[in-house]
């Protein structure tokens, strides 16, 4: 029940103030237009989607992620609201939850208003509908990841900026390291065991199988156990501060 007031609290504050809607309009337009542009969807005619929309996410969601959840806790230390937040009938993991839910849900609507490449597709053609579902559900995952990992880094300050910034450093370290052309570089000079560790690390490969329709048990393990460990080391952060 905690969870749930924190998360109808987070929310209000998210579509009270222009954030959300920022945040919203942004992604649509970046993620819509990359798709028509320098996705080139035209000259490949990817009904799939896969490697003129969904290719994009996780280098905008690296960035607009962190900049919906820096202000999480940093702005609950700025405020002082950390120490009130303490004193409530209110456990800091319900606190935790709710905030992440929150933000998770503004980032499903920015997601789910992204629509119109559906119903081009669709329109144009016959695509495989479970393989772009499936490429949704791993931008969903890459998003809650992200969200997750600046939750944490958010615990440790109160300047938002400063988490905005450590938070994409490490959201670009785990994108760019599974991308092909870094990849395939690194493969001039690493091990080919060496490279195949640092792209299982990285958010791409386990994204990539997504948009081709193959949801396999190792990635949700590796998105879910990255968001939990998020989470936790968030908890106890936060604890570590109020004794």
């Amino acid at each position: 029940m905690n969870t749930w007031t924190i998360f109808k609290r987070e929310l209000s504050s998210y579509f009270s103030q222009p954030t959300a809607y920022a945040i919203i309009v942004i992604f649509s337009l970046l993620s819509i237009g990359l798709t028509f542009t320098f996705g080139r969807f035209w000259d490949y005619q990817d009904a799939s989607l896969n490697g003129s929309f969904f290719w994009w996410h996780p280098l905008i969601l690296m960035i607009l992620a962190p900049a919906v959840s820096m202000r999480l806790w940093s702005d609950e230390h700025r405020s002082g609201t950390i120490e009130l937040l303490g004193t409530l009938p209110v456990t800091m993991r319900s606190a935790i939850l709710g905030k992440f839910f929150a933000a998770a849900l503004v980032w499903l609507l920015a997601l789910v208003l992204t629509f119109p490449v559906v119903n081009t597709v669709n329109w144009l053609g016959a695509p495989d509908n479970w393989a772009i579902f499936s490429g949704y559900l791993g931008s969903f995952l890459v998003c809650c990841t992200f969200l997750a990992i600046t939750s944490l880094v958010s615990a440790f300050t109160r300047d938002q900026v400063v988490a905005l910034i450590v938070s994409v450093s490490l959201c670009f370290l785990l994108t760019i390291c599974g991308i092909d052309p870094v990849i395939n570089e690194l493969r001039r000079s690493w091990t080919k065991e060496s490279v195949d560790l640092l792209a299982s690390v990285g958010v791409y490969s386990h994204f990539q199988e997504a948009t081709r329709g193959l949801i396999r048990f190792t990635s949700l393990i590796y998105f879910l156990g990255l968001i939990t460990v998020c989470l936790i080391g968030t908890n106890l952060v936060l604890k570590s501060q109020r004794a």
